[in-house]
């Protein structure tokens, strides 16, 4: 390893500044633990709080890459530290913050939907990807939001990973199979970890509805990671959302975990449309039988326990993960297959 590379990973650095104070992230403090292996390989720890933009970590892992003489790049994206004066969250001892106002009505997005599941592994990205696109192919004009920041996978689903242009000051969201969408995926080499604290994800959230060039929708779904968290807090907070669905599978560790989370939009006052059932049976390509991979009607009863409807039960469906791997929603690549039909049908529930 040359005695300059260190010195030249370093200087690459400076090159990269932060908008929010005009330092370059060096001298701003937010490098730290910077390693320069004798095989060139860099690792680094970049710090972040709720204030800067989260493409700061793509810029720094470009410009190091850059250098010659660097082989590779490990970069952990972490924090910074919350003040202890924070707002106290949902479960705290604290004081109860005052009553907040209405959240706002973004109009220009149509009609806001949340797409939510209990727990992960459920298909719940690959749903929403789904209904965009067949909204899409309906003649409506769709947008979808990939708030799981911890996991984005719509990059993977529509099969574009293009950085984003910016115009006027607003991000531009890519578009494929006629969906406009934004992920925090777009804007992070895959490989780097976002171990973020709950402010910095409310301000990734709030940043992706208001500061990406969205034009004038019909529908605007909103990929929300698993759980109950702050993803979920955000959303309601800074946007009037018109409706959730609950993603599960038919097995009762799924459909329990989903139950909470249709609580959860009813105590923030959002309607829950119903539930969708992925991966109910398996769809034999050979005899068209149905069989119960999983226990059988757990959405069903789910529904019934809410007093929702049961909007489908999408079966599993041979081929239709490699398509997903593909970027190609299934109802725009195998239309006529029983898992398209399942989802054309739910999308049309929903626009009814």
């Amino acid at each position: 390893m040359s005695n300059t590379l260190p010195t030249l990973v370093a200087g690459a650095l400076t090159n990269v500044r932060n908008p929010r104070n005009d330092k370059d992230v060096i001298s701003a403090g937010m490098v730290r633990d910077l390693e320069v292996g004798a095989d060139g390989k860099v690792t680094l720890t970049l710090v972040l709080n709720q204030e800067d933009p989260p493409g700061l970590a793509r810029e720094a892992r470009l410009a190091i890459s850059a250098v010659e003489g660097v082989t590779d790049v490990d970069m952990a994206v972490v924090a910074d530290a919350v003040p202890d004066e924070a707002p106290a969250t949902c479960g705290s001892n604290h004081e109860a913050a005052p009553e907040q106002a209405p959240p706002p009505n973004l109009a220009h997005l149509g009609k806001i939907i949340a797409v939510s599941s209990g727990k992960g592994g459920v298909g719940k990205s690959t749903v929403a990807a789904n209904l965009a696109a067949a909204l899409a192919k309906a003649g409506k004009r769709v947008g979808v939001m990939d708030a799981d920041v911890y996991g984005p996978n719509l990059p993977r689903l529509f099969g574009a990973y293009d950085k984003p242009a910016a115009t006027d000051g607003k991000v531009v969201p890519l578009e494929r199979h006629g969906v406009k969408f934004m992920s925090l995926g777009l804007l992070m080499d895959r490989d780097t970890p976002a171990i973020w604290r709950g402010p910095i994800v409310v301000k990734v959230i709030a940043q992706f509805l208001t500061d990406v060039e969205w034009g004038t929708l019909d529908y605007f779904l909103v990929d929300l990671p698993p759980g109950t968290g702050d993803a979920q807090l955000s959303l309601v907070q800074s946007a009037q959302v018109h409706g959730a669905v609950i993603v599960t599978t038919p097995q009762e560790l799924a459909t329990g975990d989903s139950l909470r989370g249709a609580k959860m939009f009813e105590q923030v006052n959002v309607p829950v449309l119903g539930i969708i059932e992925n991966m109910s049976s398996f769809a034999c390509p050979h005899c068209g039988e149905a069989i119960d991979v999983f226990t059988d009607g757990g959405g069903a009863r789910l529904a019934e326990e809410l007093s929702l409807p049961l909007l489908g039960q999408i079966p599993l469906q041979a081929g239709m993960a490699a398509l997903a791997d593909e970027g190609k929603p299934v109802v725009v690549a195998d239309p006529e297959s029983p898992a398209a039909k399942v989802l054309a049908e739910i999308a049309y529930k929903l626009a009814e």
